[in-house]
């Protein structure tokens, strides 16, 4: 738990009559505050908006010495953290504590290549929406996201949206696509948010859990949402035709609660997925295909790069694994050894 705690200078001696004064002072100043526990369902930049325990919204500030603890994230506090606050005599709130995280979706920070970003703590399960065009989802993306989500033990269900606009070929490629990530061990769902086909399904998979949406921008996030839970009325944009990119609807992340139980966690589109916080000797592991063929290996620390009698480049070769997934764990390599982040806290 990250929490502040009272200092006293070791080298002054107190009389019991100083001590005895202090400790009333300190009880007085402490009772005038308002001490609760709640959960962060949203944060809008420097304020977070907590739900307390007994169902109020309080926005909330962050005490300025959390950025003094060594956490090097460029939000230390994240939508999904469980945590303590206090209202003052003004009415302004505090975070003044983090419980402990059992889990949290994590990437290299966009601007600041040597901190992390925190997308989401404390989830059941992630979707991650892809869209084979408008605008194209990468299979490198897609397994980075994977790999970090498996580091924290998160299950990913591939949501692929878009289904009714795709030509005949770009059908082809996303059954193709579903296979892939099947055959390796992940769960598919095909949707249209605008026709609502597959919605149905989507909300039974959500109920009674906390479930983070995420994906690239203009995947159709906000779309998606809105179709899950009509009346929502999340803003949208459009794909723009020059580049088949989308644009940020979704400036920062939110908790928005399902009638029937749960929470849908709505983050900002990400155009890319810089890894963090996965130690090269531990990244085979999170590719569930490779990790399998690993044992094979001659040598037991390969890295399945140049090493001879590497099971898992020869089965890359016969096609037990995809070329894609291969690459894209090169890819994952080559991000540390250049050594470009640093731990995560």
């Amino acid at each position: 738990m990250f929490t502040e705690k009272a200092c006293f200078n070791n080298n002054v001696l107190y009389t019991s009559y100083d001590k005895i004064m202090r400790h009333n002072t300190f009880s007085i100043l402490h009772s005038s505050f308002n001490q609760m526990k709640g959960l962060v369902v949203k944060n809008t930049g420097s304020w977070y908006t907590v739900k307390t325990d007994d169902g109020r919204m309080v926005d909330s500030k962050i005490k300025g010495n959390f950025r003094l603890k060594g956490i090097r994230s460029t939000n230390p506090v994240a939508v999904g953290d469980r945590v303590s606050i206090v209202e003052n005599s003004e009415g302004t709130a505090f975070i003044t504590a983090i419980d402990d995280r059992r889990n949290y979706i994590i990437r290299k920070s966009p601007n600041l290549s040597k901190q992390s970003h925190i997308i989401a703590a404390n989830v059941d399960m992630a979707f991650l929406v892809v869209t084979v065009n408008k605008p194209q989802t990468s299979t490198t993306f897609i397994d980075r996201f994977l790999a970090s989500a498996e580091a924290y033990r998160i299950p990913v269900t591939l949501i692929f949206n878009k289904s009714d606009i795709l030509t005949d070929d770009e059908a082809h490629y996303q059954e193709m696509m579903i296979t892939l990530y099947e055959n390796i061990g992940y769960e598919c769902r095909t949707v249209s948010a605008v026709t609502g086909n597959g919605i149905d399904e989507l909300r039974h998979l959500l109920k009674d859990k906390i479930t983070a949406l995420s994906g690239n921008s203009g995947v159709g996030k906000s779309t998606l949402i809105n179709s899950i839970l009509p009346g929502v009325n999340l803003r949208t944009s459009e794909i723009s035709d020059a580049h088949n990119t989308g644009m940020h609807t979704t400036t920062f992340s939110e908790m928005i609660e399902l009638p029937g139980g749960g929470y849908i966690v709505d983050t900002p589109g990400i155009k890319g997925f810089g890894t963090f916080d996965i130690e090269p000797e531990e990244l085979t592991s999170y590719f569930k295909e490779i990790f399998q063929f690993s044992h094979d290996c001659r040598f037991s620390d390969c890295t399945h790069r140049h090493e001879p009698g590497c099971a898992v480049k020869r089965a890359v070769k016969d096609h037990y694994i995809a070329e894609s997934r291969y690459r894209s764990y090169l890819s994952m390599l080559d991000d540390k050894d250049e050594k470009k982040y640093r731990e995560a806290f």
